[in-house]
């Protein structure tokens, strides 16, 4: 595995919605936990929760929940375009970036997560970790947005689970 990049991965999916939907989908709170978390709060940079039928902007922090985890991340929106393009910060330093791309009749949901520090704990839990967990939830943004099933776990009885 000397050539494996253990820095960075990036996912994509195809998406069958509208460019503006699935921008609202990774941007606003009320949206994002339809498909990924169990909970979001947005704080403007005055330190003021956010509105959660609202987008995100530049500068923004946040702080995300799962269904079925004890996990909380906080981190901040580094860039937020408006239209097509979101950077945060996530899992520490790292940094994950999604664009989204109009193709045909289909939304291409391109997700980048680097700045994955080289310890053999960031290796197994972010860069694996996060891999595996990036590969299930655009499954599921897929799968809400064209069909309406949310395919996570939600209950704490099954923690260990793919869909959580």
């Amino acid at each position: 595995m000397e050539n494996f990049n253990w820095t960075s991965f990036t996912k994509k999916i195809a998406v069958k919605a509208k460019l503006t939907d699935m921008y609202d989908a990774w941007t606003v709170a009320s949206k994002i936990e339809t498909w990924f978390l169990s909970q979001a709060v947005y704080f403007d940079t005055n330190n003021n929760v956010i509105d959660v039928n609202t987008n995100v902007k530049d500068g923004y922090t946040y702080a995300w929940n799962w269904y079925a985890q004890a996990h909380l991340e906080k981190g901040h929106i580094i860039k937020a375009n408006g239209k097509d393009f979101i950077q945060f910060s996530f899992a520490g330093e790292c940094i994950v970036e999604v664009t989204l791309t109009e193709e045909n009749d289909v939304v291409i949901v391109a997700l980048t997560q680097k700045n994955i520090p080289m310890d053999d704990f960031s290796k197994q839990n972010i860069r694996l970790g996060c891999a595996t967990g990036w590969s299930f939830f655009l499954v599921n943004l897929k799968s809400v947005y064209e069909g309406g099933l949310d395919l996570r776990n939600k209950s704490m009885d099954y923690i260990t689970m793919v869909n959580n």
